[in-house]
């Protein structure tokens, strides 16, 4: 950039491209109201003479920074890091910029994240699920920011949250294996510690086995942490006891994965020995020797849905769009009706 660079501005820009200055200040600042041909013109110009907007001026004049937070626990999970993508490209269109932060599954760093970002002036918050620090509603209610929870859906809640109802979710998932035979299951979780998500799951399994009169065993319930190996490691202690599961139930992908794999370990075979299968649909779960079965959740619908809900509340703009996102059972070979003659005490 020559020294004139640091002297051009929205005026230079307006005259380059041959429009108005208020037509230069849409194009940057609500893209969306801008038809693709102008936007192209005025995006040229602004290459062409080297032109960064100011955006701490631009905060100031419309008390607005066009930034929107969002405070995930994790993006190592599938669903996570697939909403995450939708936001930041519903997001970039409409001229907002995403922030991101992760909280490890800690309430105290996911409420001194969201702090930080509303000191840094965000415009709205995208947060995970409905349990959060004592003192979050008080803080966002005092500094007026926008918020909307996502991957969880109440009734009672309608309107503040985007995603699946996680109970039902697993409760059909459950109705499932009983109505192919099963009556001795074993769950598979992750921790639910800082995660209504994973505890509404784990609320399902247990409902619809109690209406048919079941439950999971103690030796039967295994909970952990993230991972692959903690799938093995926990399937292998399940499936050690008698009497034998004859389906398993895994709360994420990564166990599902860890348990399948330890049972070709363990000389199993999937799913005539045991039916195993997961929640989330990440990609190798259908490429494996024996492909999982599953609960997708729709998690683009998540984010994208979660997005637009922010830029509507704080354009002022009325939108309809379904606060419960889709789901379905992903049926695939590792689920079946149990063995003939299973293991037993």
């Amino acid at each position: 950039m020559t020294d004139q660079g640091s002297l051009v501005g929205l005026r230079q820009v307006a005259i380059a491209a041959n429009v108005s200055t208020a037509t230069v200040s849409r194009a940057i600042n609500t893209p969306h109201l801008v038809s693709s041909k102008l936007r192209e013109r005025i995006n040229e110009a602004v290459d062409r003479l080297g032109w960064v907007p100011d955006g701490t001026a631009r905060a100031l004049a419309t008390k607005r920074s066009h930034t929107i937070g969002a405070v995930f626990p994790t993006l190592t999970h599938g669903d996570f890091a697939r909403a995450t993508t939708a936001i930041q490209q519903e997001l970039q269109s409409k001229g907002y910029t995403l922030l991101l932060a992760c909280s490890d599954y800690e309430i105290e760093q996911e409420f001194q994240q969201i702090k930080k970002f509303i000191e840094r002036g965000v415009d709205g918050l995208i947060l995970v699920g409905e349990h959060h620090h004592p003192e979050l509603a008080k803080l966002l209610a005092r500094r007026n920011v926008p918020t909307i929870n996502t991957f969880v859906y109440s009734s009672e809640t309608h309107g503040t949250c985007i995603g699946p109802d996680n109970r039902k979710l697993f409760f059909d998932m459950t109705k499932y294996l009983i109505d192919m035979g099963h009556e001795v299951f074993a769950v598979v979780a992750q921790s639910v510690e800082n995660n209504d998500r994973a505890e509404a799951r784990l609320r399902g399994i247990q409902d619809a086995l109690a209406e048919e009169g079941i439950a999971v065993r103690p030796q039967h319930f295994a909970i952990g942490q993230w991972s692959i190996s903690e799938g093995r490691h926990l399937f292998r202690r399940v499936m050690s006891t008698l009497p034998r599961p004859t389906a398993v139930i895994c709360g994420n992908p990564s166990l599902a994965v860890g348990a399948y794999l330890e049972s070709i370990a363990m000389g199993l075979s999937v799913p005539d020995d045991v039916s195993i299968v997961g929640y989330d649909d990440i990609e190798v779960m259908s490429h494996l020797p024996v492909s999982l079965t599953t609960v997708r959740v729709q998690s683009e619908q998540v984010g994208r849905n979660a997005a637009r809900y922010l830029v509507a509340r704080l354009e002022g703009e009325d939108i309809d769009i379904p606060f419960q996102c889709d789901t379905e059972i992903v049926i695939r070979d590792s689920s079946g009706p149990p063995p003939r003659n299973p293991a037993s005490a």
